[in-house]
C-alpha cells in the first residue's frame, strides 16, 4: 500500500504487513483443498506443473509452450512449485547456464488431479464453443 497511512513504520504499515504474512499465508478454513490451491493456485502453476509432467523441461521450452506468461511470474512460479517440492531444479555448469526443471515423486502424485482439471478443462471448451455456435447461428 502507498500513502502516508501506510508508509514504513507506522502502525498500520506493521498490521498490513502482519496480516498479509500471517493471515494470506496460512488456511484461512482448514479446507485440504484451500491448502491445495494455495500450492498449485494462481494462472500458471497447475500448467507448468503439466508440461513439467511431460518431461524434463528447459527454462527456455516453458516459455515457449505458455507464451502468455512473463519471464518474472514463470521464474516466481517455479520457485513456488520448487519450494512445495513439486518441482526440482537442476543446474548444469556449463557457459551458458543449463537449467532442467523436472517433476519430483510428490509432483507425480498430481499427474492424476491434472488428467481430471484437464478432461473437465474439455469439457467447459466444449461448452463455450456449443455456446459460441449457437450465438452465431441466431
Amino acid at each position: 500500500m502507498n500513502g502516508s497511512y501506510c508508509e514504513e513504520g507506522t502502525i498500520l504499515w506493521y498490521w498490513y504487513k502482519k496480516y498479509t504474512e500471517v493471515r494470506m499465508k496460512k488456511s484461512m478454513s482448514g479446507c485440504p483443498a484451500e491448502e491445495a490451491m494455495r500450492v498449485l493456485g494462481g494462472r500458471w502453476r497447475a500448467v507448468l506443473l503439466f508440461y513439467v509432467l511431460e518431461g524434463p523441461k528447459r527454462f527456455s521450452d516453458l516459455r515457449r509452450v505458455v507464451p502468455g506468461i512473463s519471464q518474472r511470474m514463470l521464474t516466481l512460479d517455479l520457485r513456488a512449485l520448487e519450494a512445495a517440492g513439486l518441482v526440482k531444479r537442476t543446474v548444469y555448469p556449463e557457459v551458458p547456464v543449463k537449467v532442467v526443471y523436472s517433476v519430483t515423486k510428490d509432483g507425480l502424485r498430481l499427474r492424476p488431479v491434472l488428467s481430471e482439471l484437464c478432461k473437465w478443462g474439455r469439457l467447459l471448451q466444449a461448452r463455450a464453443a456449443s455456446v459460441e455456435r449457437a450465438e452465431k447461428a441466431a
